[in-house]
């Protein structure tokens, strides 16, 4: 029974160990295909990210620092819009940048300013509750101690920032991480165009359903390089603010 068992498996592992060697001699020959996908999502992503973190950022601190009447249902909402599916970021842009939409005109849908559009609103939640997390472990001596040696408001901030920076930091790494690996925005709003809109995980998907795993396993492996990368930087700035 073991045997019969080890001859139905003997298969299926050669099959996956020459689709993993083929994926790292396809990486190391620096196949076009596979550096043009990778470059299409690192451009979205960073893009969606950097749009993001201007956005989140300074929103995140001003919830935070003032209050004002409904706070507690403002960042009740944006936890809930972390929990926010893709595939409804997707519906809800494709409406509105469709033929019929509002700015159908545009010629948005099917580009990568699409998926940087949904992906931007899928992290915007991400960065701005994070944002509020590290600006609200802040020690309130810190800024009454501030502005009563003579800072103004700008020079408090400041201060603020100063000593909540490892968050913030890590409020834009998690919000990257999020978009680099998210599927569902990136096929509806892009369309999954070769050399145009193609990300890794869409191509992936794709590749399965093709039966071809080589291309598939070569992205994954990338993938999850830039996964643990980002994880590294995530605990190192995680690390780094709880020292402080």
């Amino acid at each position: 029974m073991l045997s019969r068992f080890a001859m139905d498996i003997l298969p299926v592992m050669e099959f996956f160990l020459d689709s993993i060697v083929s994926a790292l001699m396809m990486m190391r020959r620096l196949d076009p295909d596979l550096l043009s996908i990778v470059g299409v999502s690192l451009n979205v992503s960073i893009t969606a990210s950097l749009v993001s973190s201007m956005i989140g950022v300074p929103l995140g601190i001003g919830i935070a620092v003032n209050r004002f009447r409904g706070k507690r249902a403002v960042i009740t909402v944006l936890n809930t819009l972390l929990a926010l599916p893709t595939v409804v970021i997707g519906l809800f842009v494709y409406a509105l940048i469709s033929r019929k939409g509002i700015f159908g005109n545009l010629g948005l849908l099917y580009t990568q300013k699409a998926i940087v559009i949904g992906q931007i609103i899928l992290i915007i939640p991400i960065i701005t509750t994070f944002t509020i997390s590290a600006i609200s472990r802040i020690d309130r001596r810190y800024r009454l101690t501030a502005m009563t040696l003579g800072a103004d408001r700008f020079q408090t901030l400041g201060i603020l920032l100063m000593e909540a920076r490892f968050g913030i930091v890590s409020a834009v790494v998690g919000g990257f991480g999020r978009v680099i690996s998210e599927i569902g925005i990136s096929m509806m709003l892009g369309g999954n165009a070769r050399g145009f809109t193609r990300t890794m995980t869409t191509a992936m998907a794709l590749e399965y359903d093709k039966g071809e795993f080589v291309l598939a396993i070569a992205l994954g492996m990338i993938l999850m390089t830039i996964s643990l990368f980002i994880n590294v930087l995530l605990n190192y700035f995680q690390g780094r603010m709880s020292s402080n």
